[in-house]
């Protein structure tokens, strides 16, 4: 367990830390209560369970409230509440990323229901800055539960927690001592919430000073100018079933060998939007596992990047995920680059149940229409509605063997013949390929392939990463009243 001292030094420029604390309000009703908060404060060092301030990461200034648990097990009362509410308000302000670490068993219960509405104003607070589109990222320190974690705990555009940390929303001795029963084991731990998704990641003490600036980096930094563009190249007039057949090759370059070797500043997220699920048969993970969620610059232009993984059918959950990284780029007023390689839309009885269809519509609906520059790219496979869902973007950037259909083309053979051995002909005909794609407007640039990514993957993805950086640069020299405009007016008029 880390102390708020502790923690605050491990994260700051070194003598950067100015408080912003005052006394705390006097609050206690009774002698007993005075005695307590007398004896936490003795042994903390503390005079109220959480400290408040400002300071620099590398330079950059940082707000930052800190929960120290050796004061009354971090417990928040009215007194420690305004302290968190003020902080807020003044980042809020001041226009300045905010690093929250609770530490907490949650409400103080020596100030009953009282105590238990602050959370309340907190949330309120956070909710106001995040308005603002100020980053707002949260370190969950050991242990961290009850409201504190059922407010600003888990309100975090990026949320991470200390390794072995106990987090959870009913404490185990509460459950205990209430359902006379130990809490299952292994559930409430920071590793287990990062597997199912419910924070980003488990990070050190140690290294979150190395996290942080590489998060600050990307969402805070200025722009630099973007690479030399590419050299033009002629793309291979290459029948659509080749395309098809070397976007499925298992060597080929995915979002993640992408994200690794083509952007700089990566902090991978958490994508998932629920519980991880398994495919009984193959013990791959089915849902929010396929998509990738990353903080991440190319060629110096910051995004939230998004990536479909390549693993098989995408179903609601993995949607779910797309639609995060759309809320965090608008939240935090970065580009959005979005990577499709999807084979199709898992197509079974839990999908269904699921909302499969409502959740490609939502992500249709708010990609067209979200107020950030949007970069979408043809990877690879593009079948179904998973792959549509992420195409409407200000610019769509192709890879030359990339390629968009309703239905793998087995699938639109099957339809139409009956089997599937007219699936060569029918992507031909169907006008699935970059080629076609870029006539008929769908793709706005084709990056070569010479003549495969999967044998050239360094080369490739450096012109890829070029040429986003390129985008994104010009994209922004736009007001987002005229890049959504151009964006609804471009997909108006496909076809017509």
């Amino acid at each position: 367990m880390s102390s708020a001292l502790a923690l605050r030094d491990a994260v700051l420029d070194e003598g950067s830390f100015r408080s912003w604390d005052s006394a705390p309000l006097q609050v206690a009703r009774s002698d007993a209560y005075r005695a307590e908060l007398r004896a936490a404060a003795e042994k903390s060092g503390l005079d109220e369970s959480v400290l408040t301030g400002e300071g620099t990461v590398h330079g950059r200034r940082v707000a930052v409230l800190a929960c120290e648990f050796d004061f009354l097990a971090g417990s928040i009362g009215v007194a420690a509440a305004e302290r968190i509410t003020a902080a807020i308000t003044r980042a809020t302000a001041e226009r300045l990323p905010l690093l929250a670490s609770p530490a907490s068993g949650g409400t103080r219960m020596q100030e009953g229901t009282v105590a238990f509405l602050q959370m309340v104003k907190i949330a309120a607070a956070v909710e106001l800055h995040k308005r603002e589109h100020l980053p707002y990222i949260v370190y969950l320190r050991h242990p961290t539960t009850g409201g504190v974690f059922a407010s600003w705990g888990s309100l975090g555009h990026v949320t991470a927690a200390e390794p072995g940390a106990l987090i959870g929303f009913l404490g185990p001795r509460v459950y205990e001592q209430l359902y006379g029963e130990k809490f299952p084991p292994d559930v409430q731990t920071a590793e287990n919430l990062y597997r199912h998704g419910v924070i980003d990641g488990v990070v050190p003490p140690e290294a979150l000073r190395s996290v942080l600036d590489r998060t600050l980096a990307v969402i805070l930094d200025p722009p630099g100018p973007p690479p030399p563009a590419p050299q033009p190249a002629a793309i291979a007039d290459i029948p659509a079933w080749d395309s098809v057949l070397a976007s499925r090759r298992p060597d080929r370059p995915g979002a993640e060998y992408v994200l690794r070797h083509g952007a700089t500043d990566p902090v991978v997220l958490s994508a998932s939007g629920g519980p991880e699920r398994r495919d009984p048969d193959t013990e791959q993970d089915t849902t929010s596992g396929q998509t990738l969620l990353a903080l991440a610059r190319f060629g110096g232009q910051p995004a939230v990047v998004l990536g479909q993984r390549r693993l098989g059918m995408l179903g609601p959950e993995a949607l779910r995920a797309a639609r995060r990284g759309m809320a965090l780029a608008a939240g935090l007023r970065l580009p959005l680059v979005s990577f499709i390689d999807t084979a199709g839309p898992a197509l079974s009885a839990d999908a269904e149940q699921d909302g499969l269809a409502g959740e490609i519509a939502r992500c249709l609906a708010e990609l067209v229409t979200v107020p950030v520059p949007t970069v979408s790219i043809l990877l690879g496979q593009g079948s179904g509605g998973p792959a549509l869902a992420m195409v409407p973007a200000d610019r769509v950037l192709a890879a030359q063997h990339g390629w968009l259909a309703p239905l793998p083309p087995e699938g639109a053979s099957a339809i139409v013949f009956r089997d599937t051995d007219h699936a060569p002909e029918l992507s031909a005909a169907q006008g699935i390929r970059s080629a076609d794609l870029l006539r008929n407007g769908i793709v706005d640039v084709i990056v070569a392939e010479q003549p495969d990514a999967a044998d050239e993957p360094k080369a490739f993805t450096a012109r890829l990463s070029a040429t986003i950086a390129g985008e994104l640069h010009r994209l922004r020299a736009m007001s987002d009243i005229e890049r959504v405009g151009t964006r609804l007016h471009r997909y108006r008029r496909i076809g017509l």
